[in-house]
C-alpha cells in the first residue's frame, strides 16, 4: 500500500531535502521517525529536492508499506517525534500508482525580498539596498512563461538530462511598502533554478539588463550569462498539485 505525507519544514539547519554523506537532511529525518514508529526500514521519495538552507510550506512524499496504517494516528505521532522545524499535516492512502515526484503537476515557489532593514524579516527574506524598477521585472517574467528550455538558470555540471519546463506563472507581488516575493509556477525546475531567474529579474530591475538582453540570456542557455544566484534563506516550496 502507499501513502502520501504532506509536511512542511524551516530548512535552516539542513542541508536541503534529500539525504547527504555529510549533512543533516529533511528526508533522513523524515525515514528515521518513519522507521522508528512503523518498526522497520521505511524510504520516502519526496515531490522534488530542495537546495540547503531553502524552506516548503508544502513538501509531499510517499512510502510504501505492506500493512493497513492508521494515518491520523501516524500523523500525531510523527509530530510528537520530528524535530520542531519539520510539521506533517497530512498522512493518507493513495493509489499504488500515485508518485510524490512524477504524479505532481505543477509546482510554486516564492521567493522573498525585502528593501529596508528588518530584524523580523532577516532570517526568511533577502535584503536588497538598491531600487528596483518591478513593473520592468513583472514585464521581464511574462517572457519566461513564453520559452521552454531553461539550460541558463540550471546549476552547472549536474547530471539534468533535459533543461525543458513548462512555466505557467512567473511574477512580482507587493506584500507591504517594503516588501515583495517572486511567485513562480512550473511543471518542474532545474537545480537551483529559481534563485538563478530571481538573480536575473533583479539585474534587470536594477538596469544591468535591459528586457531584450533578458531574452538572449534564456535564448543562450548558459549559466554563465545568467544573474548569480540568490541566498536560499528567502526560498520557499509554497505548493505541490496533483
Amino acid at each position: 500500500m502507499r501513502y502520501f505525507i504532506t509536511f512542511s519544514y524551516d530548512g535552516t539547519r539542513y542541508h536541503g531535502w534529500q539525504i547527504q554523506p555529510n549533512g543533516d537532511s529533511v528526508q533522513e529525518r523524515l525515514e528515521w521517525a518513519l522507521s522508528t514508529l512503523l518498526r522497520r526500514e521505511v524510504n520516502v521519495t519526496g515531490a522534488g529536492r530542495t537546495d540547503a538552507g531553502v524552506h516548503a510550506r508544502v513538501m509531499v512524499a510517499h512510502f510504501d508499506f505492506e500493512e493497513a496504517i492508521d494515518c491520523q494516528q501516524l500523523c500525531y505521532k510523527l509530530n510528537r517525534l520530528l524535530p520542531f522545524d519539520i510539521a506533517v499535516q497530512e498522512v493518507k492512502q493513495v493509489s499504488d500508482d500515485m508518485h510524490a515526484r512524477f504524479s505532481a503537476t505543477s509546482r510554486t515557489y516564492h521567493y522573498y525580498i525585502h528593501i529596508k532593514k528588518d530584524p523580523f524579516r532577516r532570517a526568511y527574506s533577502c535584503e536588497i539596498h538598491y531600487p528596483l524598477d518591478f513593473a520592468l521585472m513583472n514585464e521581464a517574467g511574462k517572457i519566461l512563461t513564453t520559452y521552454e528550455d531553461f539550460g541558463a538558470f540550471c546549476k552547472s555540471h549536474t547530471d539534468v538530462k533535459t533543461t525543458i519546463c513548462h512555466v505557467t506563472e512567473a511574477r512580482w507581488v507587493q506584500t507591504s511598502e517594503t516588501a515583495w516575493y517572486f511567485r513562480i509556477t512550473a511543471n518542474r525546475f532545474l537545480r537551483n533554478m529559481v534563485r538563478a531567474v530571481v538573480g536575473t529579474l533583479i539585474d534587470v530591475g536594477r538596469g544591468k539588463l535591459s528586457i531584450e538582453e533578458f531574452r538572449k540570456v534564456i535564448e543562450g542557455k548558459r549559466r554563465t550569462e545568467a544573474g548569480e544566484s540568490m541566498p536560499g534563506n528567502a526560498l520557499f516550496l509554497e505548493d505541490v498539485r496533483y
